[in-house]
């Protein structure tokens, strides 16, 4: 997908390119930095940076990457948190926009990125990765690359107390254990610790008129996909850049009727076309799934898409606090 967020050792990533949270004057540091000087060799990678000569804050600058699976480091310096007031969010942009802008123009298809500046710099984690996906999903919007974000574990990510609540309370509300849901197909139901014999009910249930079921009977998932995007108004182009998937899987998509999608695809679609749940199960049995209550990672995009939130970004920050798969291809 074109933006993922992934908890990894940066310096072990098979991208093109990694960026390196540099300092102006371009020394090893501590943290990602000196971890990255290490891995690719400090001594060579020292000279090269003494070469170079330093780098601005906000801009950023390309070596090789030595000893690293990655072909080059683009290094990029940070601004210091001064409370918020020093344009600092601004130069953190512009960390992100200038080092994409450098992997592109040395043909990079790949990159991977540590969140700037918020080590040593201060720069409070929430806000940082605000400003990273901001960036990047700008930078995607005309450009076609893979960017992972790389965070050393879903502590990076902080959902505001408001939402998480919100999801934690849906999750408990509508997440149902498996061993529980099979009894519940099975017609057993727990009441006061007793197993009792129950009616079927039926988990969804969407309303849909007979003429629209009957007309839309045999469409395959790519048919039932790119009627849709008209339906809705949407390019191509905009459709697949709203889903976080590649210009490449949408063509497979488009040019294969029989095409078979994963769970994650037709989900990242549906987001990006805005269904509501009932449209949702519908492009999704097409490809022959469904949304089920005892997966969390279901709930929670039934919650955002009962929310009427389609930003997919925001969805898959929260998937990812919840450790769980995030959207896209």
């Amino acid at each position: 997908m074109p933006l993922q967020l992934v908890r990894n050792d940066i310096t072990k990533m098979k991208v093109d390119a990694i960026v390196n949270a540099a300092n102006t004057a371009l020394k090893r540091g501590g943290g990602v930095c000196g971890a990255i000087f290490s891995a690719a060799g400090a001594k060579e990678l020292q000279a090269e940076c003494d070469r170079i000569g330093g780098c601005k804050v906000g801009e950023a600058v390309i070596s090789k990457g030595y000893n690293l699976p990655a072909k080059y480091i683009i290094h990029t310096v940070g601004p210091v948190w001064q409370g918020g007031h020093a344009n600092e969010a601004q130069l953190l942009h512009n960390c992100y926009i200038n080092s994409l802008n450098l992997a592109l123009k040395h043909k990079c298809e790949s990159i991977a990125f540590p969140l700037i500046s918020s080590g040593i710099f201060g720069y409070p984690k929430d806000q940082a990765l605000h400003v990273a996906i901001s960036a990047i999903s700008e930078f995607l919007l005309n450009n076609e690359a893979n960017v992972y974000l790389v965070l050393f574990d879903k502590n990076a990510v902080t959902l505001s107390e408001k939402l998480f609540t919100a999801i934690t309370e849906y999750i408990d509300d509508h997440y149902v254990d498996e061993r529980l849901l099979k009894e519940r197909h099975r017609g057993i139901e727990y009441v006061a610790g007793r197993a009792v014999i129950r009616q079927d009910e039926v988990l969804y249930s969407p309303s849909r008129s007979l003429e629209d079921v009957l007309g839309q009977l045999d469409e395959t998932f790519s048919e039932m996909l790119l009627r849709l995007i008209d339906e809705k108004g949407l390019t191509d182009v905009e459709t697949y850049k709203r889903a976080n998937i590649d210009r490449k899987l949408f063509s497979k998509i488009r040019s294969n009727k029989d095409y078979h999608p994963s769970k994650a695809t037709a989900l990242a679609l549906a987001i990006a076309l805005k269904l509501n749940l009932d449209e949702t199960l519908d492009l999704l049995s097409k490809a022959g799934y469904t949304l089920s209550p005892s997966s969390k990672f279901d709930v929670i995009i039934q919650y955002f898409i009962e929310e009427g939130n389609y930003n997919i970004f925001e969805i898959n920050e929260a998937l990812f606090y919840f450790e769980q798969a995030t959207l896209g291809s």
